[in-house]
């Protein structure tokens, strides 16, 4: 199988996460539990991890890297820490419902959109600039949009947050491990990420990234000061009620190495550069329409296309048949297409991550024509 899916999961994983994930199971009980050698163990690796997941992320302190299950977990926290019923929030018109959801929950919240065209980082600016007046509570904005690879201008933006005095949330979802992602430098209030996409760890994990109170989505046991019955006031205590997910964090803790071993930049490099492969591949194509921002300079490992006249889902059900895995429809994002203008029909993404060659994209552009061929010849599309 060619895998072309890596903005959902990253299906290919360094070895020793699935070994460090694997060996978790015999050598590590719970951090915090005991002093006896499996949780001692368990308490080191849970530290490493947060260690080099500050390192990587130029966050001040272990204790502000939060273990969440996944990045939507995290922005859960951030936005129910940050926004309260009746605020005024200013978002990208790029967010995924993991953004959009959790704000329409809250009561009486007016959503203030910053759009602004496909790959024109100037106009989202402006957008921003223009929506985060003085009654704004709260900013969220992701880093790279989900559907399209469209690398927001997140810099200028938390500057200018800053300046206004407006807490921002970033959702680094598409971004952690691959651009880089300076909490320190952003000043934001939270950062939110998986660790199952750029991080290469297992699914189930994520981080949080914390410069701000935090409100717990749960209370319980955190295997420090048991007695009081609220839940302690520091973190990452306050926020990581009950047994941690060991082989996940043993297993991420791996991936982090791995990616700061390989370098962001270079990951970076070699995504951008099958993108660039696959947009240049497809560009004189009349049936397709192919959302490439390339040349803009503001796109990441992430292209999203359609063949003209047909449903989106059907073009990825073709191309699972040529064992090519892509992922159709709305991603989670339509907010995302409706800014784009491709609501209604959605769109087919191909994301790649470092494991990917430039001969499996040439096989995909092979299969894509062939897709062509047969349609403008009116013949079936069979294996």
């Amino acid at each position: 199988m060619i895998y072309l899916d890596a903005a959902a999961t990253t299906f290919q994983k360094p070895r020793a996460v699935a070994d460090a994930a694997a060996g978790a199971f015999y050598r590590l009980s719970s951090p915090g539990r005991g002093s006896y050698r499996a949780a001692e163990l368990a308490a080191e690796t849970a530290f490493r991890c947060r260690s080099e997941a500050a390192q990587l992320f130029h966050v001040p302190s272990e204790e502000q890297v939060v273990f969440t299950f996944n990045a939507t977990h995290g922005l859960n926290i951030a936005i129910k820490s940050l926004v309260s019923p009746g605020d005024t929030v200013v978002i990208s018109g790029y967010e995924h419902n993991a953004v959009v959801r959790p704000l329409h929950a809250i009561e009486g919240v007016t959503v203030k959109i910053a759009r602004g065209a496909l790959f024109d980082s100037a106009a989202v600016l402006r957008e921003f600039e223009a929506r985060l007046t003085p009654e704004v509570s709260a900013a969220v904005c992701t880093h790279v949009s989900n559907v399209f690879g469209f690398v927001l201008p997140i810099g200028e933006i938390a500057a200018l947050c800053r300046r206004r005095g407006i807490p921002l949330i970033v959702d680094a979802s598409q971004s952690a491990g691959i651009l880089p992602v300076d909490f320190q430098e952003w000043g934001a209030a939270f950062v939110a990420m998986p660790g199952h996409k750029g991080l290469y760890g297992p699914q189930g994990t994520g981080l949080l990234l914390c410069d701000h109170d935090a409100v717990p989505l749960m209370e319980g046991g955190t295997g420090s000061q048991s007695r009081p019955v609220e839940m302690p006031d520091y973190l990452p205590d306050r926020l990581e009620a009950g047994t941690h997910n060991m082989p996940g964090i043993a297993g991420l803790l791996e991936g982090i190495r791995f990616v700061r071993r390989t370098g962001p930049e270079a990951i970076a490099c070699h995504e951008r550069e099958l993108i660039r492969l696959a947009a240049a591949g497809l560009r004189d194509e009349p049936w397709l329409e192919v959302f490439n921002g390339t040349a803009s300079g503001a796109q990441s490992g992430v292209l999203a296309l359609n063949v003209r006249g047909e449903d989106c889902e059907e073009t990825a059900a073709w191309l699972a048949r040529q064992d090519i895995a892509v992922r159709a429809g709305l991603h989670c994002a339509p907010l995302a297409h409706e800014t784009a203008g491709t609501v209604e029909r959605g769109a087919v993404r191909v994301s790649v991550s470092v494991f990917n060659t430039e001969r499996e994209i040439q096989y995909f552009l092979k299969k894509i024509r062939e897709l062509l061929e047969n349609r403008q010849k009116g013949r079936p599309k069979t294996v």
